[in-house]
């Protein structure tokens, strides 16, 4: 840890990353130590702050890598220019011996590499900080590719997380507009991404889903499981052939309509978040394929499902109504759907929050259609709400990453897409049938088995709430018989303590008229009055 620390700290020093932090905004003695510090003596060396933030993470090793790549989808916490640079970091290291694979796929599955597989590679077809990829042959012939998790990589990850979290807190003491960016909820959501890479049978069973959610679709292909020899350092899988999206060459080569398959990528999207509410969230090239047997009607090949998200059903509701609103330019309605939803507190202002959004939002509709980008919408959204004091929706922001990859890909198949124009149909039509009498006949079909086992019950649940319904009025009863002996007692006590009061009053005054004893002497009844009446008062209950 001590050699790591200082390695860091070297890399650090070497790309002067201590130029990143604004030192108008430091405290006294934080500008101070960073004006005195030995650090300021190296040069810049004239590279641009994203240039060197990117190569510093490429030197930290993989787990900093990724953790660049995951900042560069976050353009609500990132300026730009950094953003579009972390995104040029590539995930690449060297390949681990195919001795080292071979023996933890045997340690995996408890048999040999032969007993396994008819045929296995032993040169990897991609590796990666977490995992490396070799096809392989099953013995009925079937063409796979076995995904191994790198050896030791758990023991890596946990010591870097834990730099990360140190890092984070460190920055929230030096800097406080830190709390803005949430440093310490950045890394809590990358240490949950990181280790869910890690579980190979969640993968697994991420991309069963998908398939099954797709299964009667022309539109995306996902590769099928081969269970029996999947466990969670080890996943066996379908071999898929397709052209890289990302290969625009290859594409047009082949003849592909780009422009339906800019469309059917948004298609996609919107159809696993609203009607599957279940989405591919790590939907970058690298994962992406195209089948272009049909040119005219190409589809796509999706693999890596190790990261996914899903939405509550009131999001869903939520998001769609916020995305048609903004189009609309119904800043308040989009105000008060933030307010609802709980995502800014209950004690925001909604005009207030409406002018903000407005003010954000309308240089963004001022441009063509084709040129608005669903994800800076949403982003722009968010950084308004978060001046509100809106809370780190995890859920969001990985949709907001998908929706800006999606997007970005849209446009570099058809750069004319217009994609408010694709999505909307689809939106309108799924708040329709979400509302409508499909949606009801829907919604009675998922709780029709609830409702079938219930039925049976529905006399002894009656005659328990009749027994409930009884027993409360008794006690009811009871307690408005309590509360009347009580307040009576009460009544009485008052009573009670007036007369005491009134007692001693008549025996002061017995007292006061001692002196007039001597004229009283002869006639002591007033005096005898007065103190009797005051012992009666007071013994009288």
């Amino acid at each position: 840890m001590l050699w790591r620390l200082i390695r860091i700290g070297w890399v650090i020093t070497r790309y002067r990353l201590d130029t990143l932090v604004p030192l108008d905004r430091l405290p006294g003695y934080g500008r101070w130590l960073m004006k005195i510090a030995p650090i300021r003596l190296f040069p810049t060396r004239q590279r641009s702050d994203g240039e060197r933030l990117r190569l510093a993470l490429e030197n930290l090793g993989p787990i900093f890598v990724k953790f660049g790549q995951m900042l560069s989808t976050r353009r609500d916490l990132m300026p730009p220019d950094i953003a579009v640079e972390l995104k040029r970091l590539q995930d690449q290291v060297p390949p681990f011996s195919s001795d080292q694979a071979r023996r933890s796929v045997e340690e995996a599955l408890g048999a040999s590499v032969d007993e396994s597989f008819a045929h296995f590679d032993t040169d990897p077809l991609a590796s990666a900080s977490i995992a490396q990829v070799h096809a392989a042959q099953l013995h009925s012939g079937e063409q796979v590719v076995v995904k191994i998790i790198r050896p030791g990589i758990d023991g890596v990850m946990r010591s870097d997380i834990a730099l990360l979290y140190t890092f984070a807190r460190l920055l929230l003491k030096v800097w406080p507009d830190a709390r803005r960016l949430r440093p310490v909820e950045v890394v809590k959501d990358y240490e949950a991404t990181l280790f869910d890479e890690l579980d190979l049978q969640k993968e697994a069973a991420n991309t069963s889903q998908l398939k099954r959610n797709f299964q009667h679709s022309p539109l995306l292909y996902v590769p099928a499981i081969h269970w029996p020899l999947t466990r969670r350092s080890v996943m066996v899988q379908e071999r898929i052939t397709g052209i890289p999206v990302a290969d625009i060459d290859a594409l047009i080569e082949r003849g592909v309509d780009l422009r339906v398959l800019a469309e059917r990528g948004v298609e996609i999207f919107f159809t696993q978040v609203f009607r599957d509410n279940f989405f591919h969230a790590d939907m970058h090239p690298g994962n992406i394929f195209v089948n272009a047997d049909n040119p005219r009607d190409p589809s796509y090949v999706a693999i890596d499902c190790g990261i996914v998200g899903s939405l509550t059903r009131e999001d869903q509701d939520y998001l769609a109504r916020n995305i048609i609103a903004f189009f609309r330019q119904d800043y308040y309605e989009v105000a008060m759907l933030h307010i609802e939803s709980g995502w800014v507190g209950e004690g925001t202002r909604a005009n207030e929050f409406a002018a903000a959004i407005r003010s954000v939002c309308e240089p963004i509709l001022e441009k063509p259609l084709k040129d608005i980008s669903f994800g800076q919408v949403l982003m722009g959204l968010f950084q308004t709400a978060r001046r509100f004091n809106m809370e780190v929706q995890p859920q969001l922001v990985l949709l907001q990453k998908t929706l800006l990859n999606i997007e970005g890909l849209g446009r570099t198949l058809y750069p004319e897409l217009d994609l408010w124009h694709t999505a909307k149909p689809y939106l309108e039509r799924w708040m329709h049938e979400r509302a409508g009498p499909k949606g009801f006949w829907e919604e009675l079909k998922k709780q029709a088995p609830e409702l079938v086992q219930r039925v049976p019950q529905l006399p002894v649940l009656a005659h328990q709430a009749m027994s409930q319904i009884e027993t409360e009025r008794r006690q009811r009863r009871e307690q408005t018989a309590a509360l009347s002996t009580l307040r009576d007692t009460l009544n009485g006590l008052r009573r009670g303590t007036h007369r005491f009061r009134l007692g001693l009053m008549f025996i002061a005054l017995a007292f006061v008229w001692q002196p007039l004893w001597g004229w009283l002497s002869h006639q002591p009844w007033p005096v005898l009055v007065a103190a009797g009446i005051g012992l009666v008062l007071i013994v009288w209950r």
